[in-house]
C-alpha cells in the first residue's frame, strides 16, 4: 500500500488537491505539527532514474578502461577492484536497471509501436553484455589477470562491452526514454517511479542508488582515478 507521502505526492505530479483520508482538503493554516505542513521528498521521474542510472554504468565504463591500461602496460591491477566492478554491472545494471527497462519500458514501446526494432537491438544488446560481463567476472581473479590468455579475454571483454554500452546507453537516454516519457498517462508515470523506488530499495537497501554510487567511488579511488581534476586537459 501506497504511503501518505507517496499518495500526496502522485496528486502534486497530476495536478490534483491534496486529500485527507477522510476526503476533506489538508488546510496548512490549520496544521498543527512539523510534519503536517512540510512538503514531502520530490521523487525522481522515472527515465531520469533511469538515467541517472546510467551513470553508475559510464563510471563503471571508464574504471574498465583503466583496467585495460594497466592489463596491457603491466601497472598492478587488484583483482578485487575488476571484480567488484564487474559485479556492479551484474546485479545494478543488468539485473535491476535493465529489468526494469525490459519489464516496463521496452513492451510499451512495442505496444504503442514506437522504436520497434530500436527496441529489439536493444534487448539484444543487453543479452551480448550479459555474456561479456560473465568473462570478466570469471576471468577477474589473481590467477585469472596471470595468465596471458585470461588476460587477454578479459581485456576484450572489457573493450567489447565498453564500445557497445556508449552508443547503447546514448541512444536510451536521447530517445527512447524521451519517446516512453510521451505515450506514457500522467498517473501511470508518477506510479511508476514509486515502483522503481520500492524496487532499488528492495535490492539494494535504505542506502540505494546513493550506496551504490559510493561503491563506485571507493573502487575509483582505490585505482587513483576518482579526482577529476586529473581528466582536465592541460590547452
Amino acid at each position: 500500500m501506497a504511503s501518505a507521502g507517496s499518495a500526496w505526492e502522485r496528486r502534486r505530479v497530476l495536478g490534483l488537491p491534496a486529500v485527507a483520508a477522510g476526503g476533506m482538503l489538508v488546510s496548512s493554516a490549520h496544521a498543527r505539527t512539523p510534519a503536517a505542513v512540510a512538503a514531502p521528498a520530490e521523487e525522481v521521474p522515472p527515465t531520469e532514474d533511469l538515467m541517472r542510472e546510467h551513470g553508475i554504468l559510464k563510471r563503471v565504463l571508464l574504471i574498465y578502461q583503466e583496467a585495460e591500461r594497466r592489463l596491457r602496460n603491466g601497472t598492478r591491477l587488484p583483482p578485487e577492484a575488476l571484480h567488484d566492478s564487474a559485479d556492479i554491472i551484474r546485479t545494478f545494471i543488468e539485473q535491476y536497471h535493465e529489468h526494469l527497462e525490459e519489464t516496463f519500458v521496452f513492451p510499451r514501446l512495442r505496444k504503442a509501436g514506437k522504436l520497434v526494432d530500436t527496441v529489439q537491438v536493444l534487448k539484444t544488446q543487453h543479452d551480448k553484455g550479459r555474456i561479456l560481463t560473465g568473462r570478466i567476472l570469471a576471468g577477474a581473479t589473481a590467477q585469472g589477470l596471470a595468465d596471458a590468455r585470461t588476460r587477454d579475454r578479459v581485456i576484450g571483454a572489457m573493450r567489447s562491452f565498453d564500445r557497445m554500452y556508449s552508443p547503447h546507453e546514448a541512444r536510451e537516454d536521447t530517445v527512447v526514454f524521451p519517446t516512453f516519457r510521451d505515450i506514457m498517462p500522467a498517473r501511470e508515470f508518477a506510479e511508476m517511479g514509486e515502483r522503481f523506488e520500492d524496487e532499488e530499495h528492495r535490492r539494494f537497501g535504505a542506502a540505494g542508488f546513493t550506496g551504490v554510487v559510493d561503491r563506485v567511488a571507493g573502487i575509483e579511488k582505490e585505482l587513483g582515478i576518482y579526482d577529476l581534476t586529473q581528466f582536465t586537459p592541460h590547452v
